[in-house]
Formats: structure tokens, sequence, C-alpha cells
């Protein structure tokens, strides 16, 4: 007589296939064991079938199920305690470390990274426009150098008016704001609960020390060598990143039908999703950004010639560069209006230009990013500070420019992971959740 010992290996019926099974035969009672059967978590769908087909096969000959052995499976050690445990902080370690890799092979490399993907930033802000002109059934060619060009002719033009509006008065709004940090120095010990006056000048004087260290040293390029290379790797990159982005406009579909070829299945229908969010999320994030940007610009420029404060046009040109740099950008062309103010008509004034551009960023903010950008967009405020930080640490101002869009790639990359309106299994919301 034959008899089968089967148990489950977790809470699912051994139907499932989730069992461990001994074929023992009597009277001599010799065991042998057959190969573990787990659910479809472990191995997948083949796997699964095989082995429900081989219990079904053995349970055919008159074998019953018996409790099985209490000792742990993969499954458990995987899943609980110290195992769990200790399984995710390898997968973070090996996560963290591979990113490291990638981040320093890219800085590596920075000279062709930073152009390509500038030109994909451009790429996908002006794609509406190349589609645009081919639905008009205007040649590839024709359609891509109109679009080259209109970018080309767009950022002269800006930066035109950004060197008239502050060439004549860069000098004074600097001396205005330093003067402003100095009287609100000498304001601040009247207050009932003021720090010691010392310490802040103190404070000031380091800040000074290093703005100007900063300002004069090779990373700024001062000297003669710094700044040869770094005219040199500018027009390097320029040109780079025109020929790129010409390419891009011209061959895009095309480039991207090549890269998709390796993919078959969910995976091609994943990569282009993936693809597609890509690109809208940088077209919509540059398009948007550079849209609240302008109003936030004009509101602060209305606001300061209102009120009388001088320098209004470059301190306008300010807010509309900063606002590139979320949070960080504001606060900062904010307390450089206010010293302004502070010193041209007092203490009322200054906070009533704080005030403004609160208001300003506010209305921006809840109901002008909304509409331009989309709430999918939308970064938690944490977030945004971090990703500032590693891309200034990493590449500068620039590094701090190009961050927030990328940590807005990768959220929009995790919101369509497993569907088009389907995040990643981790990333979606609980039940619990949802319900609040």
């Amino acid at each position: 007589m034959t008899r089968l010992n089967c148990a489950p290996t977790s809470r699912r019926a051994p139907s499932d296939g989730g069992g461990i099974c001994r074929i023992s035969s009597y009277p001599h009672r010799s065991t042998v064991a057959t190969p573990q059967i787990r659910g479809n978590e472990v191995f997948g769908r083949q796997l699964r079938k095989r082995n429900t087909e081989t219990l079904a096969a053995a349970l055919g000959d008159g074998a019953q199920p018996v409790a099985r052995e209490n000792r742990p499976s993969a499954f458990r050690l995987w899943s609980d305690g110290l195992g769990y445990l200790g399984t995710r902080s390898l997968q973070i370690i090996i996560v963290l470390t591979l990113t490291a890799a990638l981040i320093w092979g890219m800085r590596q490399v920075s000279l062709v990274v930073i152009p390509v993907l500038l030109a994909l930033i451009f790429a996908s802000t002006f794609s509406p426009v190349m589609r645009f002109l081919r639905r008009k059934n205007v040649p590839d060619v024709l359609a891509t150098v109109i679009v080259l060009l209109g970018i080309v002719l767009l950022l002269t033009g800006v930066g035109w008016l950004i060197v008239w509006a502050v060439k004549d008065q860069w000098d004074e709004l600097a001396s205005q704001a330093q003067d402003g940090f100095t009287q609100l120095v000498n304001t601040i010990p009247q207050l009932p609960f003021a720090p010691d006056q010392d310490q802040l000048l103190e404070y000031r004087d380091q800040f000074v020390g290093w703005a100007t260290d900063f300002l004069t040293s090779s990373q700024f390029g001062s000297g003669a060598i710094a700044g040869v290379s770094a005219v040199g790797s500018f027009v390097t990159g320029l040109v780079l990143m025109i020929v790129v982005l010409f390419f891009f406009l011209k061959d895009g579909p095309k480039i991207w039908r090549f890269l998709l070829r390796p993919f078959e299945g969910e995976y091609r229908e994943r990569a282009e999703r993936v693809g597609g969010k890509v690109v809208q999320t940088l077209g919509s994030y540059v398009r948007g950004t550079a849209s609240v940007a302008a109003v936030d610009a004009i509101g602060i420029f209305i606001g300061l010639l209102i009120l009388g404060v001088p320098l209004a046009v470059p301190l306008a040109v300010l807010v509309f560069l900063l606002a590139f740099i979320p949070i960080v950008g504001a606060t900062l062309a904010g307390t450089l209006a206010a010293l302004v103010a502070l010193v041209s008509d007092g203490f009322v004034t200054a906070i009533i230009v704080v005030g403004i551009v609160v208001l300003v960023n506010q209305l921006e903010g809840n109901f002008l990013q909304p509409v331009l950008m989309g709430r999918a967009l939308k970064l938690h405020s944490l977030v945004i500070l971090l990703a500032l930080t590693v891309g200034t640490v990493l590449s500068g101002v620039l590094g701090a420019v190009l961050a927030v869009p990328i940590a807005a790639v990768a959220w929009g990359i995790v919101k369509v992971w497993d569907g088009p309106d389907t995040a990643a299994k981790w990333a979606r919301p609980s039940a619990s959740e949802l319900r609040q």
C-alpha cells in the first residue's frame, strides 16, 4: 500500500500546490521525498501547474493528506521576522550601491550626459509643436529646422531681456540687498527675543567671506585656466546639445521604435508607457514652470511698482529665473525684494512686499500650478528639498534646476508602472488611506 503524506506550506489548501508530499510504502515504511511544491508567488505558473499535476496523480492512487512536519519554509524566512528585515536591508544596500555607481559614472561623463538630458528636455517641451507641424504635412527636416530656430530665438531673446534689465542696475541691487541685511541686523537687537548681535555679525561675515571666496575661486571660473576650460566645456556641451536636439526632434519616433525592439509582450507595453510618461512629464513640467515663473514675475513686478520700490525690473527678472528652483528660489527672490524695500522705504513696506510674495506664491501653488502642470506632477515638499540638495551637491546650480524634473519623471514612471492608471504595487494607497 502506498500512502502520500501532504501538508500545506502556508494557509492555502493542499490543492493549491502549497505543500510537501512524501510517498511511503508499507510494510517497510520507506520514505522518498518528492520535490517541494510552492505557490505561484515563488516559481510562477509553469512550475505550479507541473507540481499540481504531480500532486493530483499521487492523490489518485489513494493517498491521503496528513499533517506535515513543523519546519520553516523559504517563503516564511522571506516574509517573517528578521528574515524579512535582513532581506530588505540587503536589497536596499544593493540598490544604493548601484545608484551610487550610476551617479559616479554619470559624473565622469557629465559633458555628454548633461547636454543629452537638456536636449531631451527641450525635445519633450516642444514635442506638441512638432506633432502639429507633422499633422500639417510639413517635412520632418523643415519642421525640425523651424522648431530649432524657434528655440534658439526664444532663448536668445530671453537672455537679451535679462541682460538689458540688469546690466545697469545689478551693482545697485547687490548694494541695496547688502544694506538691507545690515539694517535688518541692526534692527533685530531691539526685539524682545533678539539673539546676540555679535553672533549675528559673525554669521554675516562668515557668509560674506564664503560668498566672496566662492565667486573668486577657480570653481567659479575666475582663474585664466579655469575660465578657458569652462568656456571650452560650455561651447562643446552647447554644440553637442544642439546636434542631439536636432536628431531628437527629427527622428525621435524612429529612435524610440529602435529602443523598443528588445522588448516584447507586456514588457514592451510597459516600456511604451514609461517612455510616453517621461516625455509628457518633462514637457508639462518645463512648460508649466515657465508659465508659472512668468506669472510670478509679473505679479511681483506690479506689486513693487505700486509700492514704489526701486529696482523692480531686475527683481522681477530674478523672480522669473529663481522660479525654476522650487521653494528655495521663491524664498530667495522674496528675501531680496524685502531687503531692497527695507532700505528704500522702511520696515512697513518690506513687510508688505513679503506679504505680496507669499500671496503670489500661494495663488500660484494652489490655483495656477495645478491647472498648468496637473496635480499628477505635484511632489511633496520634502521630496523637492531632498532632490534639490542632491542635485546641488552633484552639479551645482544646474543640478538644482534639473533635480526636480528628474524627480517628477521618476514619480511619473512609478505612477504608470503596472498600467496606464495603475501605480507600482508598493506605491498604491491602501484601502484605509482611500477612505480618509
